[in-house]
């Protein structure tokens, strides 16, 4: 029996039904400490953020990660999606967690290790498991580096779309396509078109390297469903200004413009 879809990812479907494309602020505890955390995502959700996933690639575990969670919550009324790069990356108190496997990795502690061990943990959290097939993009960034991926080339989206297929094959109802964080580009339109054009109804994540409402709007109609900005938004002095240029810009983008494909 496969994973039901629960509030949580019933609540991203929507809005992309509704809306066209949503926005997810990513926040790492370690890069601010839990107040700032806090302070930002309650500016995100004023800027029109849809959901906050709290994670990152290195020390985003233990203590530090169960209080930005809890002081998140009590800042925002938004769903809070745990994004971990292993099971250490794992606490109580939030909405749901991607639950995901690193399909290009060349480690099984990314591709099913850590899912094994993480498992248990989601049960006993009572967390919501939403799952996610993930694939990064060269730059790659840290989470290339540490999740020892063998890098997409960005003239080659019909790999990716391989990847996501496999994934999609597998059950698993999202596909995250990241460049890394702080990616100099985001993921090639061309990419982002190829791997839709194979997922049909499965959601599109985009991640890494979307700087302005222009390359948010242009992934959007190119077929991104859901997308990810976590380094610009830790940057910005202006929080809900920026995300509220990028909310603008892709709400409605899945119009006329965005291909709609059968599943």
């Amino acid at each position: 029996m496969s994973v039901k879809v629960g509030l949580v990812e019933m609540h991203l479907r929507q809005v992309v039904a509704s809306e066209g494309a949503a926005h997810l602020t990513l926040l790492d505890p370690a890069s601010q400490t839990v107040q700032e955390a806090a302070e930002k995502a309650e500016a995100a959700m004023q800027g029109g953020t849809d959901a906050i996933m709290v994670g990152g690639s290195v020390g985003a575990t233990g203590s530090v990660l169960e209080e930005t969670v809890r002081a998140i919550k009590a800042r925002v009324d938004l769903p809070v999606i745990l994004f971990p790069s292993s099971a250490a990356g794992l606490c109580p108190g939030a909405d749901g967690v991607f639950f995901m496997s690193l399909l290009n990795s060349r480690s099984s502690s990314y591709l099913i290790d850590n899912q094994a061990l993480g498992a248990p943990l989601v049960l006993r959290y009572g967390l919501e498991p939403i799952p996610m097939g993930y694939v990064i993009v060269e730059p790659g960034g840290t989470v290339g580096w540490v999740g020892d991926a063998r890098l997409i080339p960005r003239r080659k989206p019909e790999i990716a779309a391989a990847y996501a297929l496999a994934g999609k094959f597998l059950g698993m109802r999202l596909v995250y396509l990241e460049a890394g964080s702080g990616a100099d580009q985001p993921v090639p339109l061309p990419m982002v078109s190829a791997v839709k054009g194979v997922l049909g109804d499965s959601l599109l994540v985009v991640g890494g390297g979307i700087k302005s409402s222009q390359a948010a709007s242009d992934l959007v109609k190119a077929g991104a469903d859901l997308l990810v900005t976590g380094t610009a938004v830790e940057r910005t002095a202006d929080v809900a200004s920026f995300v509220s240029g990028l909310t603008s810009a892709i709400k409605g983008s899945g119009g006329p413009g965005k291909v709609q494909r059968p599943p």
